[in-house]
Protein backbone atom coordinates (compact mmCIF):
# COMPACT_ATOMS: atom_id res chain seq x y z
CA UNK A 1 0.00 0.00 0.00
CA UNK A 2 1.80 3.29 -1.24
CA UNK A 3 0.74 5.24 1.75
CA UNK A 4 1.80 3.19 4.45
CA UNK A 5 5.31 3.15 2.24
CA UNK A 6 5.35 6.73 1.71
CA UNK A 7 4.38 7.22 5.92
CA UNK A 8 7.31 4.92 6.39
CA UNK A 9 9.53 6.50 4.45
CA UNK A 10 8.72 10.43 5.58
CA UNK A 11 8.36 9.29 9.53
CA UNK A 12 12.49 7.92 8.90
CA UNK A 13 13.53 11.32 7.57
CA UNK A 14 10.78 14.18 8.76
CA UNK A 15 11.48 16.01 12.21
CA UNK A 16 8.00 16.17 13.05
CA UNK A 17 4.97 13.17 12.99
CA UNK A 18 3.19 12.13 9.98
CA UNK A 19 -0.34 10.10 10.30
CA UNK A 20 -2.42 8.97 8.19
CA UNK A 21 -4.81 10.83 9.99
CA UNK A 22 -4.98 14.30 12.00
CA UNK A 23 -4.20 12.98 15.75
CA UNK A 24 -7.21 12.56 18.01
CA UNK A 25 -7.41 15.76 19.96
CA UNK A 26 -5.90 17.74 16.78
CA UNK A 27 -2.57 16.83 17.48
CA UNK A 28 0.65 19.38 18.07
CA UNK A 29 2.04 20.96 15.18
CA UNK A 30 3.94 21.06 13.39
CA UNK A 31 2.70 17.61 12.09
CA UNK A 32 1.67 16.08 8.02
CA UNK A 33 -1.25 14.07 7.16
CA UNK A 34 -1.13 11.65 3.98
CA UNK A 35 -4.53 11.14 2.53
CA UNK A 36 -4.84 9.09 -1.12
CA UNK A 37 -7.22 11.05 -3.47
CA UNK A 38 -7.05 9.14 -6.50
CA UNK A 39 -4.69 5.94 -8.18
CA UNK A 40 -5.28 2.87 -10.68
CA UNK A 41 -3.69 -0.04 -12.64
CA UNK A 42 -1.55 1.33 -14.85
CA UNK A 43 -0.26 -1.84 -16.59
CA UNK A 44 -0.33 -5.11 -14.78
CA UNK A 45 1.45 -4.53 -11.76
CA UNK A 46 2.33 -0.98 -12.00
CA UNK A 47 0.14 1.47 -10.34
CA UNK A 48 -0.98 4.82 -10.16
CA UNK A 49 -1.42 6.85 -6.76
CA UNK A 50 -2.27 10.53 -5.90
CA UNK A 51 -1.37 11.84 -2.55
CA UNK A 52 -2.28 14.53 -0.59
CA UNK A 53 0.21 15.42 2.79
CA UNK A 54 -1.33 18.28 4.51
CA UNK A 55 1.12 19.93 6.71
CA UNK A 56 0.24 21.70 9.97
CA UNK A 57 1.61 24.74 11.80
CA UNK A 58 0.95 26.32 15.02
CA UNK A 59 1.56 29.36 12.84
CA UNK A 60 1.21 29.92 8.89
CA UNK A 61 4.95 30.01 8.60
CA UNK A 62 5.31 26.94 10.26
CA UNK A 63 3.03 25.27 8.07
CA UNK A 64 4.73 26.54 5.33
CA UNK A 65 8.06 25.62 6.31
CA UNK A 66 6.60 22.26 7.18
CA UNK A 67 5.28 22.07 3.40
CA UNK A 68 8.76 22.51 1.99
CA UNK A 69 10.26 19.94 3.93
CA UNK A 70 7.77 17.46 2.99
CA UNK A 71 8.48 18.73 -0.77
CA UNK A 72 11.95 18.09 -0.21
CA UNK A 73 11.62 14.67 1.34
CA UNK A 74 9.62 13.50 -1.37
CA UNK A 75 11.97 14.06 -4.12
CA UNK A 76 13.76 11.70 -2.55
CA UNK A 77 10.98 9.05 -2.58
CA UNK A 78 12.37 7.58 -5.90
CA UNK A 79 15.06 6.20 -3.74
CA UNK A 80 12.75 3.66 -2.81
CA UNK A 81 12.73 0.43 -4.72
CA UNK A 82 8.59 0.79 -5.20
CA UNK A 83 8.56 4.26 -6.71
CA UNK A 84 9.80 4.85 -10.14
CA UNK A 85 8.36 8.38 -10.57
CA UNK A 86 7.39 11.24 -7.54
CA UNK A 87 6.32 14.21 -8.98
CA UNK A 88 5.04 17.52 -7.48
CA UNK A 89 1.91 18.38 -8.60
CA UNK A 90 0.69 21.64 -7.02
CA UNK A 91 0.87 22.85 -3.46
CA UNK A 92 -0.57 25.59 -1.65
CA UNK A 93 -2.58 27.03 1.62
CA UNK A 94 -4.87 25.06 2.37
CA UNK A 95 -5.74 26.51 5.69
CA UNK A 96 -8.88 25.49 7.74
CA UNK A 97 -10.67 28.46 8.88
CA UNK A 98 -13.55 26.68 10.18
CA UNK A 99 -11.48 25.14 12.88
CA UNK A 100 -8.44 27.87 12.60
CA UNK A 101 -6.02 25.32 11.93
CA UNK A 102 -2.97 26.51 9.54
CA UNK A 103 -2.04 24.23 6.74
CA UNK A 104 -0.87 23.79 3.47
CA UNK A 105 -1.20 20.84 1.09
CA UNK A 106 1.08 19.24 -1.02
CA UNK A 107 -0.60 16.66 -4.20
CA UNK A 108 1.97 14.27 -6.09
CA UNK A 109 1.15 11.83 -8.79
CA UNK A 110 3.30 8.50 -7.63
CA UNK A 111 4.42 5.65 -10.23
CA UNK A 112 4.64 2.56 -8.47
CA UNK A 113 4.93 -1.57 -8.19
Amino acid sequence: MIEKIILDFLNTRAPFSVYMEVPEGGGTPPFAVIQKTGGGVIDGHVWSATLAIQSYGATLYEAAQTNELVKAFMAEAIELASVTRCRLNSDYNFTDTTKKLYRYQAVFDIIHY
